[in-house]
């Protein structure tokens, strides 16, 4: 059923909105991205592009991290554009996820080299090459940790 504005222009129900509703395979989230609310509201005028209101309310939040330890680490992240949401714009701001991401991709490496390479998987089969393995393992970390 058609619905009819003064003047005979048509106004459809099916009209759609200007805001894009969030595909189901994505997550929005939601953060205060100023340690304080202000005390009144500001009316900033000249702010043209995304850049600019990020120039000018230069948003960081502290965060704090703990590693598998317990240690605790803190860490300021600031955002100057859109990018610095994302996995790698937040990962190259901060030493404490940088070094997760290095370990993870260490961590991967190693899983495909024993997914492909049959020599090592044939030598962690038998116990007694992987007890060499191991040894041999122990004795390249000890020697690292040596020249450091």
């Amino acid at each position: 059923m058609d619905t009819y504005g003064l003047g005979g222009n048509e106004v459809r129900l099916d009209a759609s909105e200007a805001i894009a509703e969030i595909p189901q395979n994505k997550t929005l989230l939601i953060e205060k991205l100023t340690a304080s609310a202000p005390v009144k509201p500001q009316v900033v005028k000249g702010l043209k592009t995304i850049e600019d209101v990020f120039a000018h309310f230069q948003p960081k939040v502290d965060m704090q991290f703990e590693d598998a330890e317990g240690t605790e680490k803190k860490e300021t992240l600031s955002f100057k554009h859109l990018g610095d949401f994302g996995l790698k714009g937040v990962t190259n701001q901060s030493e404490f996820l940088s070094d997760l991401t290095t370990e993870k991709d260490q961590y991967q490496k190693i899983m495909k080299a024993l997914k492909t390479n049959k020599v090592l998987r044939a030598a962690l089969a038998d116990p007694a090459s992987k007890a060499a393995v191991i040894n041999a393992i122990k004795g390249l970390i000890n020697e690292l940790e040596q020249t450091q």
